[in-house]
């Protein structure tokens, strides 16, 4: 597996743009392999959020005066992706509704069997390679999407930041898994691909930011309004 922690990039004759975060985006040329379509998945039931949220659908929470969904839906609109999807499940028709209304969002309407099955069942229909994005990323940039498309080429990325970013932020660090030696956090952030299978882990403080638990509401919610001296 390959990791990225020191925002380098690999060569010189690529185009740089920096995330707000202060990760870099990078371009290649238009021959190389690269995914070209988004998937957001939110048809998950979301409940661990509840206590925090009630019985709104968890993409349609809002954080800085945004459903979340919205959110995410704009970052991969102002990224190099040219097909969106989104994959919505029994558990989320209001989501579905929402997004029904945005112009430019292919509905797939999934099972609600769990998140491998409803993935699955959503890419059979759609291009390959695909970035796979999570509705609960609210600070998710068109330049973290990008970076992550050069990044895999044809392949199948994971993007994850260390476990201690998580913490040191006040956001649950979870699923935590080994890649190296150190724990790290997967973001959300994927790209689905037909080559080998590779890491990238970043310290990129607004994608440890995925909305799981009321803590992590809580944190990015306060960010967003001001409230906070954390530093996405």
């Amino acid at each position: 597996m390959d990791s990225d922690v020191s925002d380098t990039p690999s060569t010189e004759d690529e185009t740089h743009a920096m995330t707000e975060d202060g990760t870099q985006a990078t371009t290649v040329g238009e021959t190389d392999t690269r995914a070209t379509t988004g998937l957001i998945m939110c048809g998950g039931e979301g409940s661990r959020l509840r206590p925090a949220v009630g019985d709104t659908e968890k993409p349609l929470v809002t954080v800085g005066g945004e459903p979340m969904i919205d959110r995410v839906v704009a970052a991969l609109q102002a990224s190099s992706l040219t097909t969106i999807a989104a994959a919505v499940s029994p558990a989320t028709p209001a989501t579905a509704a929402h997004l029904a209304e945005i112009e430019g969002v292919a509905l797939i309407e999934t099972a609600g069997s769990g998140y491998v099955a409803d993935l699955s069942d959503a890419l059979a229909g759609l291009d390959s390679p695909t970035v796979t994005v999570a509705a609960d990323l609210p600070l998710l940039t068109a330049a973290h999407i990008d970076r992550a498309v050069t990044a895999a080429g044809n392949d199948s990325l994971t993007v994850c930041v260390p476990a201690s970013l998580s913490e040191e932020l006040g956001l649950s660090a979870e699923p935590t898994v080994d890649h190296d030696g150190t724990p790290v956090v997967p973001t959300g952030l994927n790209i689905v691909g037909d080559a080998g299978e590779r890491t990238a882990v970043w310290r990129a403080p607004r994608l440890a930011a995925n909305i799981n638990r009321p803590a992590d509401y809580r944190v990015v919610a306060a960010w967003l309004d001001g409230d906070t001296q954390t530093k996405f």
